[in-house]
């Protein structure tokens, strides 16, 4: 397509004129240093994008300069140019890129099968880039940002903001500070439920595009389909397999993100899944992933096993949470960090309940303050700080999530997972869903 051509284009002349692609996260902070405003844009500007948006612009030294979504109505593009007049207007993120010299970041709020390939221009562009949580669609796309992020030096951020919250931040502080020993098991559920679809086949025929969506533009770098109304955008994509990756991917990096953090974990070495039969291209009601990864300093064994749950009403089986009493209630989404002298309670959101090994709950336990995770990657871009959610940390926990769905395709078959090798070594027919096909002329330019 000539706008790809030109976007290429683009990014080789900027680099041949050493302008901004050639200019790193350390070298722009001396340039543009805590005292200089920084100028964003938002690629995606209605649901949550709208409030990634507000959450940014929150800082008094951030200008949005540009807004950018396919669809032109009061609740997606329309209510982000009332609020910030100034910005420049588009439904075509690679026609913003082109005309971004000004732009020092960039946010992506856009559904997950478009993360990374808006994602991944701007970083090579040396654009700081906020994205929507999970990082990509696929464990490929999401290795590529984190290659990509330490390649162009670019401050980036996940926006899995529940981390920034006190009780995430207070779970992490009690694992660190022994409160519960040594883990040597974790359950990690989510029992609510969807509200897209789900085990459904694709609907037949096609309804006319409205006039204030760019349906074309909306497909991006998936297989082109027809537009059918309510079925797919603004929110409905969520639950097909061509867009979204389903209550796991969903909720993952949330609820797996303070166990991530607390044990500082990072690729599994084997998982494996009980699921339903999987239709061709919507995701299941409910799942079990069980993880296997190496065992770290905060770790009991070598090994430590994360359990994930998804499903109306699931939890984590009774008998496996030793040290909570029978009518300790859990929350409905959440997880349980078993350790060698207690166990943590960590909801999804509420602050954490530690359990000791006698079945009391601890009292008058320390707890942490939050932090602003959208001006944090504000301050950060300016020289101020660091982010918390980087690519480097949220891309190999959106990796253990993708994982998780591609064991979703092979119910009851066990995964291998070699991460340096990033291969699935025992099954190649999971090993394809590592990656996937794209559009053509949409093709990901990768590192």
């Amino acid at each position: 397509m000539r706008d790809v051509k030109n976007r290429r284009s683009f990014l080789k002349s900027t680099a041949i004129a050493g302008t901004a692609i050639t200019l790193s996260a350390t070298q722009y902070s001396r340039v543009h240093g805590a005292n200089e405003r920084l100028q964003i844009a938002s690629v995606g500007t209605g649901g949550k994008g709208w409030s990634d948006l507000l959450g940014v612009a929150a800082s008094p030294q951030v200008d949005v300069i540009g807004l950018c979504d396919i669809d032109s109505s009061p609740k997606h593009l329309g209510q982000a140019a009332e609020r910030f007049a100034s910005a420049r207007r588009y439904a075509d993120w690679r026609k913003l890129l082109d005309e971004g010299n000004d732009l020092q970041g960039v946010l992506v709020s856009t559904p997950d099968f478009m993360h990374a390939p808006i994602s991944l221009p701007a970083i090579q562009l040396g654009k700081h880039v906020f994205c929507q949580k999970p990082l990509t669609h696929t464990v490929t796309e999401a290795r590529q940002m984190k290659k990509a992020a330490k390649k162009f030096e670019v401050v980036t951020q996940m926006c899995n903001q529940i981390q920034s919250h006190s009780a995430y931040r207070t779970a992490v502080h009690l694992v660190h500070e022994g409160m519960i020993g040594k883990v040597r098991e974790v359950h990690s559920w989510q029992g609510g439920s969807p509200s897209w679809p789900r085990n459904i086949p694709r609907p037949s025929g096609s309804d006319p595009v409205p006039a204030n969506v760019r349906w074309d533009l909306w497909q991006g770098v998936a297989a082109e389909r027809p537009y059918k109304i309510g079925m797919y955008h603004p929110f409905n994509w969520r639950g097909w397999q061509a867009y979204g990756t389903g209550q796991l991917g969903d909720f993952g990096c949330h609820i797996l993100d303070p166990v991530f953090k607390a044990l500082e974990i990072q690729s599994p070495t084997k998982l494996i899944v009980d699921a339903p039969e999987l239709m061709p291209e919507t995701w299941t009601d409910r799942a079990t992933v069980q993880y296997e990864f190496p065992g770290t300093q905060y770790t009991a064994d070598s090994t430590l096993s994360v359990t994930w749950y998804d499903g109306v009403g699931v939890s984590p089986p009774r008998e496996r949470l030793t040290h909570l009493p029978d009518d300790a209630k859990l929350p409905g989404a959440g997880s349980v960090l078993v350790g060698e002298k207690g166990s943590l309670v960590i909801p999804h959101v509420a602050m954490p309940v530690l359990y000791r090994a006698d079945q009391s709950v601890a009292e008058d336990l320390p707890v942490i303050p939050s932090v602003d995770h959208y001006t944090q990657w504000a301050d950060a871009c300016r020289g101020m700080g660091e982010t918390t959610s980087h690519f480097d940390y949220a891309g190999p926990l959106t990796e253990t999530v993708l994982l998780g769905t591609i064991g979703i395709r092979f119910p009851g078959q066990e995964l291998q997972w070699d991460a340096e090798a990033m291969k699935i070594t025992n099954h190649a027919d999971a090993q394809q869903w590592v990656t996937k096909p794209y559009r053509k002329g949409w093709e990901p330019d990768w590192i």
